[in-house]
């Protein structure tokens, strides 16, 4: 006990052993050393049967009599994959644990070692677009090989964008607590903003309107010509939206040739990169933002719009069409996989 190399454990175990032989009694022990009344009957037991040996190693437990099964854990497994509760759209490890007649720690443990995680969904959208391939190859060879002396601008609406006012002040953060905004709300009315990124340089043209119709859309592409230089060609990456294809957008594009538009996808609006920044601009100054008005919500765009200008940061694009296809392969495959 007194060596100073013993292990801390051992050290306790002798402790009892010593007070035992000097007579204490084993709740006298147990409070003195710091421990419960059954840990010093347990040694106490294990020095009588063992002697000394018997406080350095500690005693071989073997396979636990709560082991699962292989045919338990598999039909765990496969529950978790083909199944679903009948009051639920998805299994917990509690309802799992009682459906299977086994512990909630279980269910989690075999959960984990097969990277099952049925609580978590994430979301898709396979396109059917039939010239697929040949869109998706237009733009994204815009992105990866941009032509000579042209702009690559790519644009889109954010439609909708709602002017909300919340019923109470928010509570301010502080420790212990997060900010807080109320559930409920005032809606003041929407706006329409028409945002075209600089794929090059991470730049933004955004304009805020209160309609969506092909008028403000030919209202923004005059306004892509007035902004940008004029001895360069805009290629522009769109989606396939009404207003885009509009006869009188039709009209106005043959008598501009500066304008080239390429296509995305029907159903992969993900290929267009303002996306991106429109998320940005949802998260950091519109989905917690508290306006009062229409106007008071497009001044806050605009805000936003001439801080990113500032210091731009691009979006830039690192996936080829070969890349994509593979996965867009490996959805379908899985899709059409039986299960």
């Amino acid at each position: 006990m007194r060596a100073k190399t013993s292990p801390q454990r051992v050290v306790l175990r002798a402790r009892i052993c010593l007070l035992a032989a000097e007579g204490a009694s084993n709740n006298a022990i147990a409070q003195q050393v710091g421990t419960s009344r059954p840990t010093v009957l347990l040694w106490r037991k294990r020095f009588h049967e063992a002697g000394p040996s018997g406080l350095s190693e500690d005693a071989p437990h073997g396979p636990s009599a709560q082991r699962l099964s292989p045919r338990k854990v598999r039909a765990i497994v496969e529950a978790t994959l083909h199944t679903t509760p009948p009051d639920a759209t998805h299994w917990s490890t509690r309802t799992m644990a009682h459906a299977q007649g086994v512990s909630h720690a279980s269910v989690a443990r075999i959960w984990d070692a097969h990277g099952l995680q049925p609580h978590r969904i994430e979301t898709f959208k396979l396109s059917k677009d039939k010239r697929f391939v040949e869109k998706l190859t237009d733009v994204v060879g815009v992105y990866l090989n941009p032509p000579d002396k042209a702009l690559v601008l790519c644009v889109d609406e954010k439609s909708q964008v709602q002017a909300l006012d919340r019923t109470q002040p928010g509570l301010p953060m502080k420790k212990g607590r997060c900010g807080t905004l109320t559930h409920d709300y005032k809606r003041h009315g929407t706006t329409c903003l028409f945002a075209a990124l600089n794929v090059l340089d991470g730049t933004v043209i955004g304009t805020c309107y209160p309609r969506h119709r092909h008028e403000e859309f030919l209202k923004f592409l005059r306004t892509l010509d007035r902004d940008t230089p004029p001895g360069h060609a805009l290629h522009v990456s769109l989606d396939n939206y009404g207003t885009h294809n509009h006869p009188h957008v039709k009209k106005w594009l043959v008598n501009h040739p500066r304008f080239q538009l390429h296509f995305t996808p029907t159903s992969a609006s993900w290929l267009n990169l303002v996306e991106r920044w429109f998320g940005e601009i949802t998260r950091k100054h519109i989905r917690r933002g508290v306006f009062t008005s229409v106007p008071e919500l497009v001044a806050a765009i605009e805000e936003f719009i001439r801080r990113n200008n500032r210091t731009p940061k691009p979006f830039v694009w690192t996936k080829t069409v070969e890349e994509i296809l593979k996965k867009t392969k490996h959805c379908k495959a899985a899709i059409e996989t039986p299960h």
